[in-house]
């Protein structure tokens, strides 16, 4: 299933997920890599 990602303050990454980790967070890949981050459709994180 596609899914989209958001890495950082700024940045997305969409691709086919491969886990949906313990944390809450995503792992996904893109090619032949691996990215980790939070669903882009989640809430955002107090400061």
């Amino acid at each position: 299933m596609l899914q989209t990602i958001i890495i950082g303050s700024c940045i997305s990454v969409q691709g086919l997920l491969v886990k949906q980790l313990e944390n809450g967070r995503m792992l996904i890949r893109v090619g032949e890599r691996l990215y980790e981050g939070r669903p882009a459709n989640a809430p955002a994180a107090a400061a």
